[in-house]
């Protein structure tokens, strides 16, 4: 395509070569580079390529500068510009500026697709209005909005290398794709009525399906959810399963065929005013909400229900709520003089628990012949799953709990080279992460690596991410946990490469510090909080304070061992742990404690003797097991049915009882008590103090606030020692025990006020979500000591 005529070259003309690395494709950026090049008055060209946007300038020296700056600066909204570079060369002539084809050569592939993003206000506008010829289309895009990653099968980003290149353009869709003036120019996604995706709603009937409402599927759709139906809709990234959030029985009967337990489930509500009346919603927390990448925002939910059913999520503090980001998602809810149907509808991950979200459409009517009804759907296929992202706002700043569809695979810069390299991440909210030079892509959220299927998933996206990457790895980096499948898959994916691994509380610090840009010259005091990780002693740790770097770690405390009394049993029924620090602490197993109460007799009976004898007793200082412990202790929950309900329910009951109190339980610290010498922080003294307040009729929010204070006031006292003793004065706070935001906060406050500086997670989760990005930079390091570090277990 080419623009207006530029002035002719003479002797005083410059032609210059430019390359933008970053995410610059699918972002209107060739359309972007036209019009500035356009305005400057340079012929040229520009184009995709596999290492990024490339122009070619020529013109006067002062308009070639210009662009040379711009192009940087004036960027698309969805673009992200890493790198500007630009080179003499030889003059060419010409008059006119043309966006000349897409090549895939040219170097390695970088971070050349923008993540999905959200239904943007123009072609919202557009599908509200009546005299529009996309009005009501459901898969309405233009520049600056809709699918982007899950689409992408190849690189450069063109239609042809997504998955609409399936649907030729129609005449008027191909006048507005070539036409420079238009927001549509160069947007790979654009579609109309006439040449597509189309919907389609199928309902069960029997052990079959049969097409219904094919003259309006949406509407048909409505009118299922009002009527209690359970939908399974195709997103951008999958399958959500959907119903009426006011609808309990509905509800409930999600949770049932989902087998969810009393999980929390996501909301989606049709704007702000709705969600008002639902949570408190600060300015931080709105402007996510209605950004371009949508996520759930969990949000301190208003007292009373705010017309949510109460089996959508019992006993906690926070709602997760989003708003519409796709078309169809607007539609389902209604426009403006649709009629009357569901405001507020649960959208949660098209699957059972545990399984990969549903992508491929033959799979969801065999994966979800179970959980659904009917079945939205359409003839676009997904080739990347990417599931919802989840964040909240804590201590004035964004603390990611799942990164996923939106930010994914937004690069993350790294303070420090490394090598090419893949690092598998964890077991439980498994994402692995590739990176080189000086940057990582986190994959979107994978799941929890406990079935082939999920295995199957996992490879998929890792082959699919060095593809968009161009990063070949030439070493992989995973956990110490002997157990770990993700271990496993990096052992039979080696194929003769170093493989090294790290322990895990270590990746949790050392992600925390790669995200705050520390090059690891300096030690940081890392307080890692979670519910269990290998320890290097075999012992399951998850309450430790690690002066750490990249290169290695000493453990400078860690919570006194207890018994984890049958592993997994201990953590599905949290009054098991609260027995076992009670046998710990020397206290009576006395009648009256909620947690006796709710074990039964002959279960109690053999817990003793399992403790007494040390029957399959693994030790632990495990921070999350002694949330569940004293959430057990204090009768706030007994039975676990989902990863840390105990610790979400005791956080909820605190944030339901005010304030934290100035004033909480007391850990007592013995120095030198613990392992390799570290300081032992004993729980007994707190679990005494629990037990007491129990005896006065203390009620269970205040018991919980203590507990939250008590905590805080843990950490602070054992970073000031290790400060006052080493002189590390950079705290940071990782891993699933710092998702929580009370906590969390209270830490931040009491180290900030005591002259620490403080790290908290803002780009990957703190949980094992971000544990990826932690083993990359410690394994490696390109400009790091290559001899095997005594604390990083290479083999």
């Amino acid at each position: 395509m080419a623009g207006r005529p530029a002035p002719a070259a003479d002797a005083a003309a410059q032609r210059r070569r430019v390359l933008v690395r970053g995410v610059v494709q699918g972002v209107g950026f060739r359309p972007f580079v036209f019009g500035l090049a356009r305005e400057l008055g340079l012929s040229g060209h520009v184009g995709n390529t596999g290492e990024g946007v490339v122009a070619e300038v020529e013109g006067a020296p002062a308009a070639v500068a210009a662009f040379c700056v711009r192009i940087g600066t004036d960027a698309p909204p969805l673009a992200v510009v890493e790198s500007v570079s630009h080179a003499a060369v030889p003059l060419a002539g010409g008059s006119d500026f043309a966006i000349a084809p897409s090549r895939a050569g040219g170097g390695a592939a970088r971070t050349l697709v923008s993540p999905d993003t959200a239904t943007c206000g123009a072609c919202l506008a557009e599908l509200r209005d009546r005299g529009d010829r996309r009005f009501r289309h459901p898969f309405i895009t233009c520049t600056h909005c809709g699918p982007r990653f899950t689409i992408v099968t190849a690189l450069p980003y063109d239609r042809a290398n997504t998955t609409m290149a399936r649907f030729p353009m129609c005449g008027a869709c191909r006048a507005e794709y070539e036409d420079p003036g238009d927001r549509r120019f160069h947007a790979q996604p654009v579609s109309c009525h006439d040449c597509g995706p189309r919907l389609r709603l199928l309902v069960r009937r029997g052990r079959g399906t049969v097409e219904a409402a094919a003259h309006d599927p949406l509407g048909g759709a409505r009118r299922l959810l009002a009527d209690g139906a359970i939908l399974a809709v195709k997103g951008l990234g999958g399958y959500h399963l959907a119903c009426d959030a006011a609808n309990d029985t509905s509800v409930r009967l999600l949770r049932t065929r989902k087998n969810r337990g009393d999980k929390p489930f996501a909301l989606m509500a049709r704007d702000l005013a709705d969600v008002t009346r639902l949570a408190h919603v600060d300015a931080a927390e709105w402007t996510l909400l209605a950004g371009a990448r949508r996520p759930v925002v969990l949000l301190r939910r208003r007292p009373g229900t705010g017309g949510v059913a109460p089996a959508v999520a019992p006993r906690v503090a926070d709602l997760g709520v989003m708003l519409p980001y796709t078309p169809v998602h607007h539609l389902l809810l209604g426009l403006p003089g649709d009629p009357p149907g569901p405001r507020l509808l649960v959208m949660t991950s098209g699957n059972l628990g545990g399984e990969p979200i549903v992508t491929d459409d033959e799979d969801a009517l065999r994966r979800l012949a179970g959980l659904a009804d009917a079945w939205l759907t359409h003839d676009r296929p997904i080739h990347v799953p990417c599931d919802d992202s989840v964040v909240r706002i804590c201590d004035g700043g964004e603390l990611p709990v799942r990164r996923s569809r939106g930010y994914a695979p937004f690069p993350v810069p790294l303070p420090v080279s490394v090598l090419p390299a893949l690092a598998v991440g964890g077991d439980l909210k498994n994402t692995f992460c590739v990176g080189e030079g000086r940057h990582a892509w986190m994959s979107a959220h994978v799941g929890d690596m406990d079935d082939l299927e999920t295995l199957t998933a996992f490879g998929a996206a890792e082959r699919q991410l060095e593809d968009i990457t161009g990063v070949r790895p030439v070493l992989l980096a995973a956990d110490r946990h002997p157990g770990y499948r993700s271990l496993g898959w990096a052992r039979r994916a080696a194929g003769g490469r170093p493989l090294r691994q790290v322990q895990h509380h270590h990746a949790h610090v050392a992600a925390a510090m790669a995200e705050a840009g520390l090059d690891g010259t300096a030690p940081v005091l890392g307080v890692a909080f979670d519910g269990t990780g290998h320890g290097d002693d075999g012992a399951v740790w998850g309450g430790e304070f690690l002066v750490a770097d990249y290169d290695g770690f000493r453990r400078a405390a860690h919570l006194a061992y207890v018994p984890l009394p049958g592993g997994d049993a201990a953590v599905r029924r949290p009054y098991r742990m609260a027995l076992a620090h009670l046998w710990a602490a020397g206290l009576p197993w006395t009648a009256g404690l909620p947690c006796v109460a709710a074990c039964p007799q002959d279960e109690l009976r053999l817990l003793a003797t399992q403790l007494e004898r040390g029957l399959a007793c693994v030790p632990t200082s495990s921070m999350g097991r002694l949330f569940d412990a004293v959430s057990a202790l204090a009768g706030v929950c007994q039975e676990a049915g989902y990863e840390a309900q105990a610790a979400v329910e005791l956080e909820a009951a605190a944030v339901a009882a005010g304030e934290l109190p100035v004033r909480g339980y007391a850990f007592a610290l013995r120095p030198g008590g613990g392992a390799d010498g570290a300081t032992a922080c004993d729980a007994g003294p707190v679990l005494a103090g629990v037990v007491a307040d129990l005896g006065r009729g203390v009620p269970a929010g205040v018991v919980a606030g203590r507990f939250h204070r008590a905590v805080a006031d843990l950490v602070l006292r054992v970073c000031a020692a290790v400060r006052d003793r080493d002189g590390v004065a950079t705290v940071a706070l990782s891993g699933g025990v710092f998702a929580n935001a009370l906590l969390s906060a209270a830490c931040a406050g009491a180290l900030r006020a005591d002259g620490f500086e403080v790290l908290l997670h803002r780009l990957v989760p703190p949980n094992d979500g971000g544990l990826a990005l932690g083993q990359l930079v410690a394994a490696a390091r390109g400009d790091g000591p290559r001899t095997p570090h005594p604390e990083r277990g290479d083999s």
